[in-house]
């Protein structure tokens, strides 16, 4: 069970996390989990290239592991990237220490201030542990501290789901979009059937509706 738009008591129970960006501006903003793997982030990264498109990848570190070449094209390529725990775990069904431990080993891959629990499934007291992290990042030769943001959703196009068609993946996102919004893909091969389809379309419409494409 899952809502293709976040719900606003959601939003209100976990209001420390990043649902969405500012309304007032003309600009979207997507994002892909679960890669990088070879072929489906290619699709993704030459896609987005065709329209001169800049996305946010949360990546499993597990994945960045075993395809470190294909994690390197996505900072070529000028994406943001964010940590997506190592090996996707359920922050429901894992104790505080275990969630924490698996962060920060996706962590010394990634880098980033920027983290997006798996399943969208995370609990209070896990939030309080990531956010207590100082999280250093190298910009430059330089270290700085930067505070976690913990990055949510509105718009879900459902591509994980095999009980969808491509086109009402598509549909989930283009009824669903405003300004601001973070939308979710996956560059998986479990979703590519459905975002072969879904992706350039969604970038067709949006790009004809005059919405950029922002990074976190």
């Amino acid at each position: 069970m899952y809502l293709v738009k976040s719900p606003l008591l959601l939003k209100w129970f976990y209001s420390a996390l990043i649902w969405n960006k500012d309304r007032s501006k003309k600009i979207v903003y997507l994002t892909f989990d679960d890669g990088p793997i070879p072929n489906v982030t290619d699709f993704v990264l030459n896609t987005l290239k065709s329209y001169s498109a800049k996305a946010t990848f949360f990546c499993i570190g597990d994945n960045i592991r075993k395809h470190p070449s294909v994690f390197e094209s996505l900072k070529i390529d000028g994406h943001a990237i964010g940590n997506h725990t190592f090996n996707h775990l359920n922050g429901w069904k894992t104790d505080d220490t275990g969630y924490l431990t698996n962060f920060l080993k996706c962590q010394a891959l990634t880098q980033s201030n920027l983290f997006r629990p798996p399943y969208g499934k995370i609990k209070k007291s896990q939030i309080k542990k990531l956010k207590a992290e100082r999280l250093k990042l190298t910009a430059d030769l330089q270290t700085v501290n930067s505070q976690l943001q913990i990055v949510m959703w509105d718009v879900l196009s459902g591509d994980f789901d095999a009980n969808l068609s491509p086109e009402q993946c598509y549909q989930n996102v283009i009824k669903n979009v405003k300004n601001g919004s973070i939308i979710i893909f996956h560059d998986s091969l479990k979703a590519f059937d459905r975002l072969q389809y879904a992706l350039p379309q969604t970038l067709k419409y949006l790009t004809e509706k005059g919405y950029q494409f922002g990074i976190l």
